[in-house]
């Protein structure tokens, strides 16, 4: 029978406080400094790590050193709290990791109406009635039964669905994650037949860039990351040789905007033709919002060259935002 340990409110607070550069350094671990915050490796994930605070960013996980030590050395709260306590002089003694059987993929159970979603995605992200039908005639959103969530599903190229992003619907709800064993390189997308790709954070900010952007938009593609991956742009590369130009569209926010550079950067050493598209606001939907539909949009302009089209080729289209 474990035994109970108290710890008063003070000592909480001196354990969140830790300041977790210090502590990976005296365990031998490697940092990379960024700006004024440094990057540690969760094997091969990027860990932003600040004062005693850290940010995950492809899970879009954080916490304090508490939640760290917690996390990653599969500690419980009163043994991290002691650690942490002991002023990190000692070896931290490292314990095995708790193996997981991975669950199967599956999709959400689907609700036999979807009133929720489409009072939530017309009327309070104000995406477009006939680009929302398309994505659901194409089973690509849907209510969940449980949680009448909004369920983005992505399909790899036999038409299987691997991927499903989950969004939250009631008034007070800001829930937003993705199913077990979902595969990132196939998360919400759009496959076109032009030569360009658009790349999201979030499903509904692709969706409000499209309702923004609505002429011939099925022609090209688009892709929503569910977090500030690249894994799902060099799989839509793969998948569509077609794409020529690359449009970075991520948030307008710190996080978003390292992400255009560090993707960027790869795109240039591939060779990639690519261009970042930043919103007015935070990103696509406070855009969208703040249009109300008529409004003047964005001075940033999303076009795409005619040029060199192939003889009969249904020309890309020029899109002002």
């Amino acid at each position: 029978m474990s035994t109970y340990i108290h710890f008063t409110d003070v000592q909480k607070e001196q354990a969140r406080q830790t300041d977790l550069v210090s502590l990976l350094q005296s365990l031998g671990e490697t940092l990379k400094r960024s700006g004024k915050e440094y990057v540690w490796l969760d094997g091969s994930q990027k860990v932003t790590v600040r004062g005693n605070l850290w940010y995950h960013q492809y899970e879009q996980v954080g916490g304090d050193a508490i939640d760290f030590v917690r996390r990653y050395y599969n500690k419980s709260y009163a043994e991290a709290m002691k650690y942490l306590l002991g002023g990190c002089g000692g070896t931290l003694t490292v314990s095995p990791p708790i193996v997981k059987e991975p669950k199967p993929f599956e999709l959400p159970p689907k609700n036999d109406n979807m009133r929720r979603v489409y009072a939530y995605l017309l009327n309070r992200r104000g995406i477009d009635r006939d680009v929302l039908n398309t994505f659901v005639h194409q089973k690509m959103i849907y209510e969940s039964a449980d949680y009448h969530n909004a369920v983005f599903v992505g399909y790899d190229v036999d038409g299987i669905p691997r991927h499903a992003h989950k969004r939250g619907t009631g008034s007070e709800s800001s829930y937003k994650g993705n199913a077990d064993s979902s595969m990132p390189e196939y998360s919400f997308h759009w496959h076109g037949q032009s030569k360009c790709l658009c790349l999201f954070e979030a499903p509904i900010d692709m969706l409000s860039f499209i309702s923004l952007n609505k002429d011939c938009w099925r022609i090209h593609s688009y892709a929503a990351s569910c977090s500030v991956s690249d894994r799902v742009l060099f799989q839509m590369l793969k998948d569509n040789p077609n794409i020529q130009k690359v449009y970075l569209c991520m948030d307008n926010d710190e996080a978003g905007q390292k992400a255009n550079k560090r993707i960027s950067d790869k795109l240039f050493i591939k060779g990639i033709q690519h261009e970042i598209l930043v919103p007015n606001h935070k990103d696509w939907n406070e855009d969208r919002l703040a249009a109300d539909g008529n409004a003047p949009r964005s001075g940033a302009e999303f076009s795409v060259s005619n040029e060199n089209e192939e003889e009969g080729e249904e020309p890309c289209q020029a899109l002002q935002l």
